[in-house]
């Protein structure tokens, strides 16, 4: 390394170490970001508020809504009187899910051995409604098992059937948290590198030092690296920080090898910072870098998985989503850590991620030095 990248190096250390709200930011963000969509990111659908309206209160229906109450998905705090109030509650968002008994629902059941019974779900989120519908019903087939084996007085597995022994690998428990952390540790690299990098060039542009560096001795390639390099180690701090708190924070284990996440996070960090160099070659202030910096990354949260499955995009999107380079390590981070896998495995997405890191940071890099000269 020549001794011109190292001074500017260290031009670039003593602007971030001068600007104390940036440090901050730059330290902080990662650690609040990480913490907040931890806990708000989650597909796991618990304690869902429910009300009851038992227009039969028999023993029957008593130990129906007992079954409902017991499991973790319903959480029954009130009684209706009637079903105007049920629905009235459910329009205005109070509770989520209403369970109706009819008058009669107990005498059915000791004449003909069924009953029926209604199960409303506020269906406007999707998400939560499918959860919801799910569990309903695999908590009302388990208590008819128990009374047919009840009025039958046969062993239920005595009973005809098949027998099925569920193996859920890579994560037992079916926590969301697993598959999120990871993603979060793609996502905010990106943010990071590309939000810095563009707003550290913009700010030597606004102040007019930029000028100042074009009458040096020093070559544009120069100027590059001197100027990301400080962003690549503050990148890796905060990659440990997101790492350690995952561990020991949401409990998510790294089945993978750390050595080889760090490598390929290097590789991804081709792309994002040449997207930071190209943002700063277009925007004219620091207010436009930050503005097309979250516009790159909104399209890249939807199109790379993080969020929504990419088989169920329309075609369209799926095809769209192989140009987005955060795609690729959204696959690698979580197959490192909640798989375990090795390069074997990752080597499409890697190679795909090498071309993408080449080419975006060589084009950025070459319009940034046209821009110099």
């Amino acid at each position: 390394m020549s001794a011109r990248v190292f001074y500017v190096m260290y031009k670039e250390c003593i602007h971030i170490v001068r600007d104390p709200r940036t440090l901050a930011m730059i330290l902080l963000f990662p650690v609040l970001e990480l913490i907040l969509l931890g806990y708000a990111i989650t597909t796991d659908i618990e304690h869902l508020p429910t009300i009851v309206l038992d227009q039969d209160v028999t023993p029957q229906s008593r130990d129906l809504i007992q079954a409902y109450r017991a499991s973790n998905y319903f959480d029954i705090t009130r009684h209706a009187r009637s079903e105007e109030e049920l629905g009235r509650l459910i329009d205005k968002g109070t509770y989520r899910a209403g369970l109706i008994i009819p008058a009669g629902y107990g005498r059915d059941l000791e004449k003909a051995g069924k009953g029926q019974i209604s199960f409303v779900i506020d269906g406007s989120d999707p998400s939560v409604a499918s959860t919801a519908f799910s569990a309903a019903q695999t908590i009302a087939q388990a208590q008819s098992l128990q009374l047919a084996v009840q009025t039958i007085g046969v062993d239920p597995q005595d009973l005809p059937g098949i027998e099925v022994h569920p193996r859920v690998w890579y994560n037992p428990d079916m926590k969301s948290v697993n598959f999120m952390i990871p993603g979060l540790i793609a996502l905010i690299l990106q943010f990071l590198t590309t939000l810095f990098t563009s707003l550290s060039i913009v700010r030597e542009r606004e102040q007019g030092t930029i000028e100042q560096l074009n009458v040096t001795p020093i070559r544009p390639a120069e100027l590059i690296l001197g100027k990301v390099a400080p962003y690549v180690a503050i990148s890796f701090f905060c990659l440990a920080e997101i790492l350690a708190i995952g561990v020991f924070w949401f409990d998510v284990p790294i089945r993978g090898s750390v050595i080889l996440l760090l490598a390929l996070s290097l590789l991804f960090l081709l792309t994002t910072l040449g997207l930071g160099i190209f943002i700063s070659t277009v925007a004219r202030s620091q207010q436009e870098a930050m503005f097309l910096s979250f516009f790159t990354l909104l399209p890249a949260v939807f199109l790379a998985g993080f969020l929504f499955p990419l088989q169920a995009m329309p075609q369209a999107l799926q095809w769209a989503s192989y140009v987005v380079p955060l795609r690729y390590m959204m696959i690698i981070v979580r197959g490192i850590i909640l798989k375990g896998v090795g390069l074997r495995v990752l080597a499409g997405e890697v190679i795909a991620l090498a071309i993408f890191g080449v080419v975006i940071f060589s084009v950025a890099a070459r319009r940034f030095r046209k821009r110099l000269e």
